[in-house]
């Protein structure tokens, strides 16, 4: 049986500290909720999301047709892949592959590491900090600014644009006039600037990942101006914020359990598990959307060709159907070989699984592991607050006192 009403909540902002306990009611009342007047689902459970990536009776239209964003400006111009539906997809993800290399990525980690270090030890000589400011937000938009070709000069004005850019994700339905006009601008203010550096690419290529886009081909097949801008924007906001997030979730759960914070010091083979379990536990990425591209039946309803569904991984995450004492943040959940835990939707599934997952994960192993070698203790000074973002949730502010190592 479908429920109306409920789901709405997850709209409001007085949830956003702590959806949880909200995505659990949701997830035990019913499979899936339905959002009025517009069409669209909501799905809280495990199962179901996974259906739904897995189906291509799903998948996008454009945004100025879509339920999601019914009043979007029909001047912003820019797509991304991430709403293309195969041929398109396909086409477009195998020439980005061909750029996007797992070499490409690991040519990062010295200035990661490098990085991690220097803005690690200033923070540790300060004692507390706000380790977003400090920390987690200046890495990722240093090695994406990087990946890009962006001078560091320019690096303040990127961060301001993704900002905009992530909030602009959520449903018009939420977002004010001003958030609208600021994504508007935003878009506009990043095609121009990237439409001036590929014209510089294509006349002197640099040893960056844009240069790289620019000169893959594949048997004659290029990607075009727009299509390059299109891969720009969706590098500025998947490889950052959502790595910034991720990052300071993972070290808010840390600081929240010192049992397993000391437990991860003395084995650092669970680093990569405690990344994947803070995808899980607390993922960046709360819900995304799809669209039903035919007729088609889910959770028990018949969905009718153009409605939404919102796929609610946060909660799925949370399903004990699919996680065993689901609240709990297990370091050793994802470090077992023998017995893996159910895959997370951290970073997508199917056809979209996020290309950037593999630099996202050397980032935050690579600042996680610079954490525990440089801050023997983590005190919480004040509890979190949270960005304006829904779809993309992150803490904004993080005060922490660090007890330094030795």
């Amino acid at each position: 049986m479908a429920q109306t009403g409920g789901a709405r909540e997850i709209f409001d902002p007085r949830w956003r500290s702590d959806p949880y306990p909200l995505y659990r009611t949701l997830r035990e009342s019913a499979r899936c909720h339905w959002l009025s007047p517009a069409r669209i689902g909501v799905l809280t459970r495990h199962a179901d999301c996974v259906a739904v990536l897995q189906d291509p009776a799903w998948g996008h239209v454009p945004m100025e047709t879509s339920a999601f964003r019914p009043v979007t400006d029909q001047d912003e111009g820019l797509r991304s892949m991430l709403r293309a539906n195969p041929p398109t997809h396909t086409r477009l993800r195998r020439l980005v592959s061909r750029a996007f290399t797992p070499a490409r990525i690991a040519r990062f980690r010295p200035m990661a590491e490098a990085l991690a270090g220097e803005l690690l030890a200033a923070a540790v000589d300060r004692g507390e900090v706000d380790l977003v400011e400090a920390f987690t937000r200046p890495l990722p938009l240093r090695v994406i600014c990087s990946l890009l070709g962006v001078p560091a000069h320019d690096e303040k004005v990127f961060s301001g644009w993704a900002s905009a850019l992530t909030r602009g994700l959520d449903p018009d339905q939420v977002l004010d006039p001003v958030e609208r006009a600021q994504r508007t601008e935003a878009t506009r203010a990043f095609a121009d600037y990237f439409t001036a550096l590929i014209a510089r690419r294509r006349a002197e290529p640099a040893d960056d990942l844009l240069s790289d886009l620019i000169a893959v081909q594949d048997q004659g097949d290029r990607l075009g101006a727009d299509e390059l801008l299109e891969i720009c924007v969706l590098l500025l906001v998947a490889g950052y914020d959502t790595t910034v997030n991720l990052v300071a979730n993972a070290v808010l759960a840390l600081a929240r359990d010192p049992g397993q914070y000391a437990a991860l010091q003395a084995n650092r083979t669970l680093v990569p598990a405690a990344i994947e379990e803070t995808l899980r536990h607390d993922p960046p990425v709360q819900w995304t959307g799809r669209t039903a591209l035919t007729d088609t039946d889910l959770a028990g309803q018949a969905f009718r060709a153009g409605d939404g569904i919102i796929l609610v991984a946060g909660a799925a995450h949370r399903d004990p159907a699919a996680f065993p004492d689901p609240d709990r943040f297990d370091l050793t959940r994802y470090a077992s070989a023998s017995a893996p835990a159910a895959r997370h939707l951290g970073f997508g599934h199917g056809l979209h699984y996020c290309l950037g997952a593999p630099l996202a994960r050397l980032e935050a192993e690579t600042m996680l592991t610079a954490l525990l070698d440089r801050v023997a203790r983590l005190e919480i000074v004040a509890e979190p607050t949270y960005r304006p973002h829904l779809a993309v949730r992150g803490v904004d502010a993080l005060q922490i006192r660090l007890h330094p190592a030795g």
